[in-house]
């Protein structure tokens, strides 16, 4: 079963800065059926050759794909790739200052899946740069600022960092670590170092969540910031903050998907959180929202998500959406029935529990169209629903007969079932399938609507009335 929180990367755009250093990235991808003559060594033929803006810049490409407004707040060279950044980031807002050095540049080769080396030029840690008044001036007025540190100096310079520290007081600022980086402003948000990069700044030995909680509250009382979350990569994540009473320690797993290549997941789940933190959320909840972010940014595909005329793939589609889009892909691959229901499942009971069983036995996969908070208010009242959509999302998911849940808004779930025209729709009652409304909806593409066993007596609004009044 597939875990499909909603995304907390919410269709507000939002005014985020992020600073840090800019490299170009290059991923040359061919295929290789032979050895050249020279050296015993692997010919590549390259198909594609694709380039995109590295480091800082690609978090910057991440939340302008999402329609947030991004300003970049960076150093670049005089030369020819750094005019080619500035191309590649056409929705982004660029203030940058002098380099002094060439553009960096990583170029990695792929044969299918494999990578087989990366060549990087011009990487070696240049001095910490000089930081213009424009740089510090871009990051008063933001919702939230992202400090995507690739080692090259630019978080380090003295005039920015005072810049982030006046800002953090007010602001979410997360900060994202590099080993031979320099260490967070005191004051911030929250620093999301990954294991390997916690395990460096502590010298704390051992593995997974035990290691992850000594070194989170090694790093809160070491940079004086209020969180420090460790990310463990597919296992999730886990958030330290001190309180009156110590560390408050929480672990965060990561849904379960399928991922390939995962360069960027660290600065998608950077963006994440930073987004939720503007939104309001607190700092487990952020970290949550973006260890979700970050993979369902892997199981889209990573990186190659973000060329050119790929959509973007979190204010256009939620979260939960995308989880069951794939649900629904990998089911129809493997030539299986994909089957839907709906309802507002507010209070799930045994009804719900065995009408949900019923229509997962009609297929190979079932898909949940859940109203939304909006949606249920519409329908049943004001007072309605007693369960959040997360919620309901949530202990869904838990029953092993649910695959995945789409959230809609509407007071009708068409439009979400057009989005991934089930095989099946499957409801419980006592009428027959011609009454239900969805069934002109699964006739445009040749659906079927069939009715499961109804259980009489076992109603979420008989079970709200019976509770209120033991209360």
């Amino acid at each position: 079963m597939i875990a499909a929180p909603v995304s907390a990367t919410a269709a507000t755009r939002l005014r985020v800065a992020v600073v840090g250093d800019t490299l170009l990235d290059v991923d040359v991808s061919g295929t290789s059926e032979r050895l050249s003559p020279d050296a015993p060594v692997p010919v590549v033929d390259v198909r594609t050759d694709d380039r995109r803006a590295g480091g800082a810049g690609l978090v910057a490409t991440m939340l302008a794909k999402d329609g947030h407004q991004v300003t970049l707040v960076t150093v670049l060279s005089d030369d020819a790739r750094a005019d080619e950044l500035h191309t590649l980031l056409p929705d982004v807002r660029v203030v940058a200052g002098p380099s002094g050095v060439a553009t960096p540049v990583k170029t990695r080769v792929r044969v299918g899946d494999h990578a087989l080396v990366r060549i990087d030029e011009g990487c070696d840690t240049p001095p910490v740069p000089t930081v213009t008044a424009a740089m510090t001036a871009a990051l008063t007025g933001v919702d939230a600022v992202i400090v995507a540190d690739y080692g090259r100096g630019v978080a380090a310079a003295p005039a920015l960092r005072d810049a982030i520290a006046a800002v953090a007081v007010t602001t979410p600022v997360v900060w994202d670590p590099h080993p031979r980086g320099a260490v967070p402003v005191p004051g911030i948000t929250v620093a999301t170092p990954n294991a390997s990069e916690a395990r460096r700044f502590t010298d704390l030995a051992g593995d997974g969540v035990p290691f992850a909680t000594d070194a989170a509250a090694a790093l809160v009382d070491a940079w004086d910031v209020r969180a420090v979350a460790i990310t463990l990569g597919d296992r999730g994540a886990l958030v330290g903050r001190r309180t009156p009473r110590g560390l408050d320690a929480r672990f965060l797993p990561a849904p379960s998907v399928t991922a390939g290549d995962p360069c960027g997941a660290g600065d998608r789940l950077a963006a994440g959180v930073a987004v939720a933190l503007a939104g309001g959320a607190d700092v487990p909840d952020a970290v949550a929202a973006g260890v979700a972010d970050a993979s369902a940014y892997l199981a889209a595909g990573g990186v190659t998500s973000l060329l050119a005329g790929a959509p973007a793939t979190v204010l256009a589609v939620p979260g939960a959406d995308r989880d069951a889009l794939r649900v629904v892909h990998r089911v129809r691959a493997d030539g299986g029935t994909v089957v839907a229901t709906g309802g507002c499942f507010d209070l799930l009971h045994a009804g719900h529990a065995r009408t949900l069983s019923a229509a997962r036995a009609l297929g190979d996969c079932l898909v949940v169209c859940l109203n939304s908070d909006d949606s249920v208010r519409q329908i049943k009242g004001p007072e309605r629903p007693i369960m959040t959509q997360d919620d309901r999302v949530e202990l869904l998911l838990a029953l092993d007969c649910v695959d995945a849940v789409v959230v809609f808004d509407e007071t009708t779930p068409d439009q979400a079932l057009r989005r991934f025209r089930p095989d099946v729709w499957a409801k419980g009652g006592d009428y027959t399938a011609d009454e239900l409304p969805e069934a002109v909806t699964l006739a445009e593409w040749g659906g079927r609507v069939v009715t499961v066993p109804f259980h009489p007596g076992r109603s979420t609004t008989r079970l709200a009335s019976a509770l209120a009044a033991v209360g």
